[in-house]
C-alpha cells in the first residue's frame, strides 16, 4: 500500500511541476536599466491578436501603464534584449519597444486590436501587482490568466474568465471609456 502511494505522489509531482509554465527571471540590474516610466496617465491596454480569416483570437496581453509600462505577456513568444522579463511579466515597454511588439505579432494572417482604459494610479498599481504574482504561464492559458488578472483589479471583476482571446477582448471593449485601436502588416511573418 506504501508503494502505491509513493508512486501516486511521484506521478502527482511529476502532473502539478507540468502545469506551471517556463520561470525567467532577468537580473535586477536589467530591470533597472531597462525600466520605462510614462508621463501618460495610467492606464490598462489589453491586446489581442486576431485572425484577419476567421476573426477568431490568436493571443492576449496585457499592458499597464503605472509607475512604469510593464506587459503582463502570459506564454508570450516576442523578446527584446531591452525589454527583461520575469515569469511573462515584461519591463521596458517604451512606445519604440511596444510598435516592435505589434510588429511582431501582425502579419498576413493576423492584426492586432489594442484597447485602453484609463484608470487610477492605485488601480495601475494593483494591476502591476497581480501581474508580478501570477508567475509563469503554460501555453494556450494567455486569454485564461489575462482575464484572471482583471477580474483581481477594481473594476474589472465583472470580467468573466475566458480561455479565448477575442470573447475577452469584445468584454473589455464594452467597458466604459474603452478606446480601440486595430494594428495591421501584410507580410509573412518575417519581423
Amino acid at each position: 500500500m506504501v508503494k502505491i502511494r509513493n508512486i501516486f505522489l511521484v506521478l502527482a509531482a511529476v502532473i502539478l511541476s507540468a502545469c506551471g509554465g517556463k520561470s525567467v527571471w532577468a537580473p535586477d540590474e536589467a530591470v533597472e536599466k531597462y525600466a520605462y516610466a510614462s508621463d501618460e496617465q495610467p492606464y490598462l491596454l489589453l491586446k489581442t491578436m486576431i485572425s484577419n480569416k476567421s476573426g477568431a483570437g490568436g493571443h492576449s496581453s496585457l499592458l499597464i501603464n503605472g509607475s512604469q509600462v510593464v506587459m503582463y505577456d502570459p506564454a508570450g513568444r516576442w523578446h527584446h534584449s531591452w525589454a527583461p522579463e520575469r515569469n511573462d511579466v515584461v519591463f521596458g515597454l517604451s512606445p519604440a519597444l511596444l510598435k516592435q511588439y505589434d510588429s511582431f505579432h501582425a502579419r498576413d494572417t493576423h492584426h492586432v486590436v489594442s484597447q485602453k482604459i484609463y484608470v487610477s494610479q492605485e488601480v495601475a498599481q494593483r494591476a502591476m501587482q497581480a501581474a508580478f504574482n501570477m508567475g509563469p504561464s503554460m501555453d494556450a492559458f494567455c486569454s485564461s490568466n489575462t482575464s484572471n488578472l482583471l477580474r483581481q483589479i477594481p473594476g474589472f471583476g465583472g470580467l468573466k474568465r475566458t480561455y479565448l482571446p477575442a470573447k475577452l477582448m469584445k468584454e473589455f471593449g464594452q467597458m466604459p471609456g474603452v478606446t480601440t485601436e486595430k494594428y495591421y502588416e501584410n507580410d509573412k511573418g518575417k519581423n
